[in-house]
């Protein structure tokens, strides 16, 4: 659903993660934070990788959005997916070793859900970012070291390409869409929808400026 963008609408990321706002602040985007409180382990447990992300991030845009229809609203799922099974953030150190256990050595796709919402202009946007990782092989030690030290916390299949020791030794794709949100797709999604970055040179670069 898409029409006339709102010029310079005030921009809320529907989410509390602490990568995503970097992401954002980097690029230099102004923004609140609300997130959504959506209970991800509830919503599509049946849903392949590709559609859980783009459901999650839809299912988290429309929460805030209903609150603040004046406003863009963005927000992002990110699931890492090992063949049809989706890994999403661990609960605990046990699934997080698990989950390390066994992607170590593997070759990966992550996949970002990315959703845009701005109900009074009636805009609605999903897209999906994929990118291929490949993982050393671990040791069990390795991997009760890196789950002993929290890195694993709030970050899909356990553990972050950001994080000093993250195992990864091949990235294909997009770099930001591994961290959590693929800033090409999103600068592109939100311009539509009528949010730049700050600034006239903003305009020129929201689209060209992130991987």
């Amino acid at each position: 659903m898409m029409a006339v963008a709102a010029s310079n609408p005030r921009l809320i990321l529907a989410s509390a993660s602490p990568q995503r706002q970097k992401l954002l602040r980097a690029a230099g985007y102004e923004f609140v934070v609300h997130p959504s409180n959506v209970d991800e382990a509830a919503l599509g447990a049946d849903l392949l990788p590709a559609s859980l992300a783009r459901q999650l991030a839809l299912a988290k845009a429309e929460a805030v959005a209903a609150q603040f229809p004046e406003d863009v609203v963005l927000a992002a799922d990110t699931v890492v997916a090992f063949g049809d099974t989706p890994l999403g953030k661990p609960a605990d150190p046990a699934a997080a070793r698990q989950m390390l256990t066994l992607l170590a050595g593997t070759t990966h796709i992550i996949i970002t859900g990315v959703a845009v919402i701005h109900r009074a202009a009636a805009i609605e946007q999903t897209e999906k970012c994929y990118s291929a990782v490949r993982m050393k092989p671990l040791t069990a030690g390795q991997i009760e070291a890196y789950v002993a030290n929290g890195d694993w916390q709030g970050k899909a299949g356990g553990y972050g390409i950001q994080d000093n020791d993250p195992f990864v030794i091949c990235l294909s794709g997009c770099k930001t869409n591994v961290i959590g949100l693929p800033m090409k797709l999103t600068a592109k999604m939100l311009a539509a929808a009528g949010v730049f970055i700050c600034g006239p040179v903003g305009r020129g670069l929201a689209c060209n400026s992130w991987a």
